[in-house]
């Protein structure tokens, strides 16, 4: 009795044994090999970013540049082999290139003016030498004191900006581990939700007392333009302090010291006619003048900014996404994308943000060409344009090939995965799992082949602002790759020093190797990857 009883309990203890077996995400180590010895041994990430960069950047959505860019990038995936290459287009607005652009101060000495134009603000007619002056404006009463005065002249928009020591902030090169590990263990906590009670109560409609239509807002820029301003002059953000990204509540000090942080004067829908030549200038340049014409020294600046506008039609919209694929064997109808934009600003080459980024995932292409890995799903590229003015290429590509929540398109049954790359040049540590606790275990064995490269941290939270959120808005699998940030915030990220030398190469080729570790195994698991609860039927 005693035997069979021992028999009867080491035959259930086998059977949840197999049945936990049964369980356990399968992890084609094989295939990692092959992929991590194709990611190292014959990379060619910084090759395929060396022309991103120097040769094709900048990238600004819509320009020229952006066009040549996407031209390359197809003709450098077609010669991998992947197929059905194409762009898709969206309307973005007008298009905007640099073509010339000198600053110098002349008087009361000499000195040459670290600056950058701001996009889609008009340049000037031809080399310009005009006054420099700091007038007052908080609004139209102060505007009449000058009204009259400020013709062919230069405004200084700002007052002087402290220029601190780089010792503020939570570190200007930031790990996750820093701190004895404090960022990482905020990434891990989940968010607290915010509480509908302490929501500010909507203001009451009153219906007994007619609408009162306010006087029009007073427009500064209206009144420079009108009173025959010759150009606008600032240094960008008041702070010298950046927000850190990913929702993490770290600050980083940005450097000063030549270093701009640039972007647009205007909208791609603006009228060029109604503008001004908008100019950010390095602080240090900046405070010097405004220190200059408070005392009464009158100073004075050649300027010449050259622009081209390009304009856009209904059968040729200037936005674009650069779309392909490896077309897959058994569940070919199902799609694992995976993407990154291929659009910057315009004051580097936009090497970090995110020539970085679309390397990488032309990399995981490549390199299931090259190792002969077939998967099972079509694995697909996008290459997004115009991320930078509110992802608005992923946002037209959901609506286009999915639909929406209510009105969903066949294809959103078939997404089986989004991973985006966007976060710079620093390692992948593990993702940000959008909420969606149901894939944890699944990608951490993923990641156990990958323990070696510091792929460890899975973190509960969302993360906004790139190229997953259309699609995780839609309940689609869709996943941001959580990346070291080095000196990203700090010194990159949006500016005029943005080049191909702040690329770390070893991180990139690793990064290449754990994101292609990672869509091999979600093009190839038995089922898609597991939806949101809150968003499952």
């Amino acid at each position: 009795m005693k035997s069979l009883c021992a028999l009867a309990i080491g035959l259930s203890i086998l059977g949840s044994g197999a049945s936990l077996a049964q369980s356990v995400e399968p992890v084609d180590e094989g295939a990692i090999a092959r992929i991590r010895d194709e990611g190292i041994n014959r990379s060619q990430v910084m090759e395929t970013a060396f022309w991103l960069t120097d040769r094709y950047g900048p990238r600004l959505n819509g320009s020229p540049e952006h066009e040549e860019a996407g031209e390359w990038v197809m003709e450098r995936l077609r010669s991998w082999g992947v197929e059905n290459l194409r762009k898709e287009r969206f309307t973005s607005g007008r298009g905007w290139s640099l073509v010339s652009f000198h600053a110098t101060m002349v008087e009361p000495r000499v000195m040459p003016l670290i600056g950058m134009p701001r996009a889609w603000t008009p340049g000037t007619t031809a080399t310009v030498t005009a006054d420099v002056v700091r007038p007052v404006i908080n609004g139209a009463a102060d505007a009449e004191a000058y009204r009259g005065q400020l013709r062919g002249r230069i405004v200084l928009t700002q007052p002087a900006r402290q220029v601190r020591m780089l010792e503020y902030g939570d570190g200007f090169v930031v790990r996750y581990d820093d701190e004895g590990g404090r960022w990482r263990r905020e990434a891990l906590t989940p968010p607290v939700p915010a509480d509908p009670a302490t929501a500010p109560a909507p203001a009451p409609a009153s219906a007994s007392s007619p609408a009162v239509i306010p006087p029009p807002a007073f427009s500064l820029m209206q009144f420079y333009k009108d009173e025959g301003v010759a150009a606008l002059f600032d240094y960008g953000a008041p702070s010298d302090m950046a927000t850190g990204g990913s929702n993490l509540s770290w600050r980083h000090q940005r450097p000063d010291g030549g270093t701009l942080f640039v972007q647009s004067g205007a909208s791609p829908y603006d009228d060029p006619l109604e503008g001004l030549p908008r100019i950010t200038l390095a602080v240090e340049h900046y405070n010097r003048m405004v220190r200059l014409v408070e005392r009464g020294v009158p100073v004075r600046v050649e300027l010449n900014v050259g622009v081209r506008f390009h304009e856009e039609s209904l059968s040729q919209p200037n936005g674009f996404n650069v779309i392909g694929e490896i077309r897959g064997t058994d569940k070919a109808e199902e799609i694992v994308l995976i993407g990154a934009h291929l659009d910057s600003w315009h004051g580097a080459t936009g090497a970090t943000d995110n020539a970085s980024g679309v390397s990488v995932m032309m990399e995981v292409l490549r390199i299931l060409r090259a190792t002969g890995l077939r998967p099972r799903r079509t694995v697909r590229i996008a290459l997004w344009g115009n991320e930078e003015g509110g992802v608005e290429g992923s946002g037209a590509y959901a609506a286009a090939h999915l639909g929406t929540t209510a009105q969903p398109k066949a294809e959103l049954g078939t997404m089986a995965a989004y991973f985006n790359m966007d976060n710079g040049t620093g390692p992948i540590r593990g993702v940000w799992m959008q909420q969606n606790d149901r894939v944890a275990p699944i990608f951490q064995a993923w990641a156990r082949p990958l323990t070696d490269l510091g792929v460890n941290l899975f973190s509960p939270r969302s993360v906004p602002a790139t190229d997953h959120v259309p699609f995780d808005r839609l309940g689609v699998p869709a996943f941001q790759f959580v990346q070291e940030r080095y000196e990203y915030t700090s010194r990159t990220h949006h500016s005029t020093m943005d080049f191909y030398d702040r690329l770390q190469p070893d991180d990139l080729k690793r990064n290449a190797v754990i994101s292609a570790a990672f869509v091999w195994q979600a093009a190839n698991r038995e089922q898609p990857l597991p939806r949101r609860e809150e968003v499952l039927p």
